[in-house]
């Protein structure tokens, strides 16, 4: 099964198959820098300075053990921000953060149960935590391109 096509639906779109088709090696780096550096930044800041204001936020969230949690989840992060950008093991990573995001949604991000003045930005938050799992399903399906270390070890 092969998810590139080269056809298009009307002749007049054929270019952008064209485009896709020339530049999609390096615009599957670019996607898989731009999720990756997302994880890695907020990662990076919870590690580094952040997790006690983390675990707190998980301990209003009501999680139990919420150290031991701010620290799995600022640890997933950053190995999904560190393998996304590398293209290592880029299908794990991927799944790895599409149950990351499943957890996190699901946790903090509950429009429907705050107050209406909170509502609009956490359905906006849940929303664009769709959307990054929309791309993380995308790189699953994809795996990291011919720009990758995956690439580089499949040619050993």
């Amino acid at each position: 099964m092969t998810v590139q096509t080269t056809e298009s639906s009307h002749p007049l779109l054929s270019h952008a198959d064209s485009a896709a088709g020339t530049t999609g090696d390096a615009l599957l780096l670019i996607g898989r820098i731009l999720l990756g550096w997302l994880f890695l930044t907020t990662a990076w800041g919870k590690l580094f300075g952040g997790i006690d204001g983390f675990a707190g936020y998980l301990r209003a969230l009501k999680v139990p053990a919420p150290e031991f949690w701010a620290w799995i989840g600022a640890i997933v992060e950053f190995v999904v921000g560190v393998t996304l950008i590398l293209g290592l093991a880029t299908r794990y990573s991927a799944l790895l953060c599409v149950l990351f995001l499943i957890v996190a949604t699901a946790l903090a991000h509950r429009y429907w149960e705050y107050p209406p003045a909170q509502m609009g930005a956490q359905k906006t938050n849940f929303l664009k935590n769709l959307a990054i799992l929309g791309g993380a399903l995308f790189l699953f399906v994809s795996g990291g391109g011919r720009f990758s270390i995956d690439r580089m070890l499949a040619k050993r």
